[in-house]
């Protein structure tokens, strides 16, 4: 009988088991599909990124081709001498001023057939500022935006790596509204994505207002991906991505798990008391009850009783 009952056991633990694992790295890959990459620890400025990513095979975050469906419009692209030093790209450029109704710069900042002014864009070794110079833009005048980028190198990686230092949006001749951008940064041999740029809360705010006036805005890149240093051929190189580790399919798979393994613990609670129970009934069936008292009487009466008569 115990072999009976290890049988299924066995069986059940097994598909509980193996059904656990496939649900939980099924979210994982749903997630590295919808948003990218694991996410990387949380990067302070001046220090070395590069210790989050040892070796590709440990590292929460790799090098991708961009997934997704094309873009409505190319890459904006910033010259210096004849050749691009900066690439950017979103589907959707948009900014709000506390309730007034949403700017969407997207066509007139990527169209091609009325591209939007980056002569004041500037690239180093070390720094590169995209300039975009929108003129007036509703009831705003000479709207400008900025995205500033530098590139440092880490002795103890040996290799560059960018970051995006901050955005700035510039109008009405003198107001300023400037973001701090937070953990945005890649290796200098690749470009940097992430599925929302913003300084909304919903979608993780990248993007942290610094002075009063940045308070009053909303800024989101949607689609964002941007390359200042090392481009070749034109085009962005693989993208370093910027998904976070806990996202709703993983967490899902989480809960799914736990649900699993408080079932997968009652089924072993039932299995145990079942072979308990078992044990008991075989002990019973092993153990000689003699009778009772008064028919232990009732037979030595009756055993008297016949030798008497013989």
């Amino acid at each position: 009988m115990e072999h009976s009952l290890a049988l299924p056991y066995n069986d059940l633990f097994n598909f509980l088991r193996d059904f656990i694992l496939s649900s939980v790295f099924a979210d994982e890959g749903a997630a590295h599909r919808e948003d990218g990459l694991w996410t990387e620890e949380s990067f302070s400025p001046g220090e070395d990124p590069s210790r989050l990513l040892q070796t590709p095979d440990v590292s929460r975050r790799r090098l991708l081709q961009a997934p997704g469906a094309a873009l409505p419009f190319p890459p904006l692209k910033v010259l210096s001498n004849g050749e691009p030093c900066l690439l950017f790209q979103a589907r959707k450029l948009s900014l709000r001023f506390e309730k007034q109704k949403q700017l969407d710069l997207t066509e007139r900042t990527f169209s091609p057939l009325k591209p939007v002014d980056t002569s004041k864009s500037v690239c180093s070794l070390d720094k590169a500022t995209l300039v975009m110079r929108f003129g007036d833009v509703e009831d705003l005048r000479d709207l400008t935006i900025k995205l500033q980028l530098s590139n440092t190198f880490y002795e103890s990686s040996g290799q560059w790596w960018f970051s995006v230092d901050g955005v700035s949006l510039l109008y009405n001749k003198s107001e300023e509204a400037v973001f701090n951008a937070s953990e945005m940064y890649a290796p200098a041999s690749s470009s940097y994505h992430c599925l929302h740029v913003s300084s909304l809360q919903r979608h993780s705010a990248l993007l942290l207002p610094s002075t009063e006036h940045a308070r009053r805005w909303s800024v989101t890149f949607t689609n964002f991906q941007i390359q200042a240093f090392n481009i070749t051929s034109g085009k962005f190189s693989p993208t370093s991505d910027c998904a976070t580790f806990l996202t709703p399919a993983i967490l899902m798979g989480l809960i799914t798990s736990l649900i699993l393994l408080l079932v997968l613990a009652y089924a072993l609670h039932m299995v145990i008391h079942l072979k308990h129970i078992e044990h008991e009934d075989e002990h019973k069936a092993h153990v000689y009850y003699p009778p009772n008292s008064e028919q232990l009487e009732h037979c030595c009466v009756e055993n008297t009783a016949d030798k008497n008569v013989l």
